[in-house]
């Protein structure tokens, strides 16, 4: 494939790109966006193996690493659950870090391309493979960090350290006086020195930062790595000389910046101190010794039947999914109770959190999987004034996103924090397993107001027992 004809390619998948990423962000149009993304993503995979940068010796083994890496990837798309889907997009970030710092050193090291710089560009060249594989090593370990937090392998308290804020700066400048030393390098065997010091201080940087952010957090946590995979990726692409790449991994690290921000605002976190690291720590006490919250009132528990009576008498449900739904998977049974309660005429509808579950639209993914139609899934903002006119607000396995405590206490870890407000409603009840507190460690005043009950047990077990109860009505 000539050169102008791999240009060409790039840009039609760079425009792809584009329209994916236009795509996704509307659940109606998210299946096309998906598809363009997939156009894209072959056209760029063809133009780069039967381009002019790949040797005829080297299609082989670019072809057997697509299959056994093709084939990792559908096995993980058939037997991963809905609910481990935060730590798989946490163990994909880090792979795209880890390409990141071996690609910076396969640069680094190859002669042909040492012998292809001088001056000016061979500095430039030398930064874009000092930024890259920082940027790499950061993202690799806190992605793996993540994917412990995530899938419970590691605790969700935040470990802070004594000074972790000056041992940061200390870190940060150590990288700068190496870099210096790494483009002042004579040789490669000179400059490899600084590359590895400068790569082990990024990697324990990245444990470091994300081991500090409580558990609370771990939504804008995985928003964040998002970004940083997208700029490692571009930094990858600088070093290749890849257009496609450095583009592909902009609107990557762009997007997943913006939104990162979006999810501050809806966590009042401050987006700044995100990018620095130093965020979470405020997010959440530890739940006390086995989860439990300590009780501050007295619940009115309430049965299946007596929830099924409640929702039959309605007129106007919202139903505030929330993690506890996707870990008993009930999503399906939702379902099927939101369409029997319209067919009834009650006007039933969906509130989503930014921060519901444990990533960037967990829910909305988890509705559109059971067929919940996409007009009646409608975003914190777009309902929370209707809570007052509603006559059922069912929270399915969420707790900190309609906390009370966010606008009623000034103390509390989560205050000021926007928050679902399920209370206002006619009648709340709230499905849980136990008292046990949310991932913030905070306790929720919302379970001993007067107006709300306590649907105890699991999720599916309790929903299936309504809908039935409901059906025999």
């Amino acid at each position: 494939m000539s050169e102008s004809l791999t240009t060409v390619a790039y840009l039609g998948a760079t425009i792809l790109f584009i329209l994916s990423l236009g795509g996704l962000s509307n659940p109606e149009t998210a299946r096309r966006g998906n598809l363009y993304g997939m156009i894209g993503m072959a056209i760029a995979v063809f133009a780069t193996v039967f381009g002019t940068h790949v040797t005829t010796a080297g299609i082989p083994w670019i072809i057997g690493a697509m299959v056994v890496g093709g084939a990792i990837g559908l096995y993980a798309a058939r037997t991963v659950q809905m609910t481990q889907m935060p730590e798989l997009v946490a163990l994909m970030h880090s792979l795209v870090g880890l390409a990141a710092t071996l690609v910076g050193y396969a640069s680094y090291v190859d002669p042909a391309a040492s012998a292809s710089f001088s001056g000016a560009e061979k500095a430039i060249h030398e930064v874009e493979i000092y930024v890259g594989v920082l940027i790499g090593a950061v993202t690799f370990s806190g992605s793996i960090i993540a994917f412990g937090k995530l899938s419970g392998r590691i605790g969700g308290k935040p470990l802070l350290l004594p000074g972790r804020h000056f041992l940061n700066l200390a870190a940060l400048l150590i990288v700068i006086y190496f870099g210096r030393q790494f483009l002042h390098a004579e040789t490669v065997g000179a400059g490899m020195t600084p590359l590895i010091v400068m790569t082990v201080i990024a990697l324990l940087f990245g444990i470091h930062m994300v081991m500090a952010i409580g558990g609370a957090d771990m939504p804008v946590v995985v928003s964040m790595l998002n970004s940083y995979s997208g700029w490692a990726a571009a930094a990858t692409g600088f070093m290749l000389s890849n257009d496609l790449l450095i583009v592909t991994g902009a609107l990557v690290g762009s997007s997943g910046a913006i939104l990162s921000y979006i999810m501050c605002r809806a966590m009042n976190r401050n987006f700044i101190s995100v990018i620095a690291g130093g965020f979470g720590t405020e997010g959440g006490k530890p739940a006390p010794a086995g989860g439990a919250a300590q009780p501050a009132g007295e619940v009115s528990p309430v049965t299946a039947a007596e929830t099924s009576e409640l929702l039959r008498e309605a007129k106007n449900v919202i139903i505030v999914p929330g993690y506890g739904m996707a870990v008993a998977q009930a999503q399906h049974t939702v379902y099927e109770i939101t369409k029997f309660l319209r067919e009834k005429g009650v006007n039933v509808r969906f509130g989503i959190h930014p921060v519901a579950g444990r990533m960037p639209g967990h829910m909305n993914v988890l509705l559109a999987e059971a067929k919940v139609p996409y007009d009646i899934v409608q975003e914190m903002d777009e309902l929370n004034d209707d809570f007052g006119d509603t006559d059922v607000a069912m929270v399915i396995g969420a707790n900190d996103i309609v906390n009370p405590a966010a606008q009623e206490d000034p103390s509390s870890p989560i205050a000021g924090m926007p928050v679902l407000e399920v209370w206002k409603a006619k009648t709340s009840i709230v499905m849980k397993r136990s008292m046990a507190s949310g991932y913030a460690g905070v306790d929720n005043p919302l379970f001993y107001k007067e107006n709300n009950r306590m649907l105890f047990g699991d999720a599916k077990k309790m929903l299936d027992e309504v809908l039935v109860s409901l059906k025999a009505a």
